[in-house]
């Protein structure tokens, strides 16, 4: 079971059984691809909402660890090490938030569907899907395209996002550096690619709670080279840092835990476009409790109290659309 939202869009999407593969969910790590087979398809709230999932129980075997503020702050300040030793610009650390629904209200029941379409209603921009595969059920919803191919005319779009910052506060130059290491990467990649890249000046995307800078892209590209410019802008600098293979490395040894679709990708074709979409604000669902995946980019200015308040920020996209009854 699929359902989905593209953006700035009040249609929601689920695949009618079908052999076409135009939906795909692409990890972290890219070891790891769930393929959702059908003919895309409107469906109304009502029928969104007549759709029973529960979550499972989780396997014994996998160990439930609660990040406190203080065992984040020692990531990060092992993320400060590895940066200083590689001599980084930055970092992209995660968590893995855990949410007991018994915290919340023991007495309700959480209902998937409804905190779905609240969730939607919350991020209008957003691409928003809930899906249920193989026993794991995950919700996400976010504005970040990692590409956006049109196939009537070869033209590719992408966009540099990073920084972020309560709405009320003004950008340091922390955020900026930071954004502007991930806009001289991407054009760096596109430029193999196209001898008329356009870019636009930065401005403020505004998400709920919080704003990030974000830099534009358009190219003409060959259809031939899409799957090469996906590979390598995935990760971006955005969710993992650059170099790509040596920050990959520092965060497995850093987090200690299985991203899994978080800051992967989701690959959706139509009949005209195919996108990708940054999974990033996303949780897994559990019988009694959830996981929220949030993250940040590390930098030797990042402070931990400040680095740990931006995740809280950021986890509460999910978590205050919750819905219990």
């Amino acid at each position: 079971m699929l359902i989905f939202r593209l953006p700035d869009s009040d249609v929601f999407h689920t695949l009618e059984a079908s052999q076409e593969k135009l939906v795909s969910f692409v990890s972290f790590d890219t070891k790891t691809v769930l393929d959702f087979k059908g003919t895309i398809k409107a469906i109304s709230i009502e029928a969104i909402e007549s759709q029973n999932i529960s979550p499972k129980s989780k396997s014994q075997l996998i160990e439930i660890a609660k990040e406190t503020q203080e065992s984040y702050a020692l990531k990060i300040s092992q993320a400060k090490d590895f940066i200083e030793k590689n001599e980084l610009k930055k970092l992209v650390l995660s968590r893995r938030k855990l949410l007991m629904y018994l915290d919340i209200d023991s007495e309700k029941k959480l209902s998937l569907t409804k905190s779905f379409l609240k969730f939607c209603d919350s991020y209008p921009s957003a691409f928003c899907y809930l899906f249920e595969k193989n026993g794991e059920i995950w919700m996400g919803g976010f504005s970040e395209v990692l590409g956006k191919f049109d196939k009537r005319n070869n033209s590719f779009q992408t966009m540099s996002l990073a920084g972020t910052l309560p709405l009320d506060e003004s950008w340091t130059d922390k955020e900026i550096e930071e954004q502007k290491a991930v806009t001289e990467y991407i054009q760096s990649i596109l430029r193999k690619f196209s001898s008329n890249l356009k870019v636009s000046s930065t401005k403020d995307l505004i998400s709920g709670n919080i704003k990030h800078l974000k830099t534009d892209f358009s190219a003409e590209i060959s259809p031939e080279s899409l799957d090469k410019i996906i590979s390598e802008l995935h990760p971006t600098p955005a969710v993992c840092g650059f170099p790509k293979e040596l920050c990959a490395q520092g965060i497995k040894s850093i987090e200690h835990f299985n991203r899994e679709f978080y800051a992967g990708y989701i690959k959706v074709e139509t009949e005209d476009f195919i996108y990708y979409f940054v999974n990033l604000r996303c949780a897994s669902f559990f019988k009694n409790y959830a996981f929220l995946f949030v993250g940040g980019g590390i930098t030797l200015k990042s402070d931990a109290e400040k680095e740990w308040q931006e995740t809280e920020l950021k986890s509460m996209a999910i978590q205050n659309n919750l819905v219990f009854e």
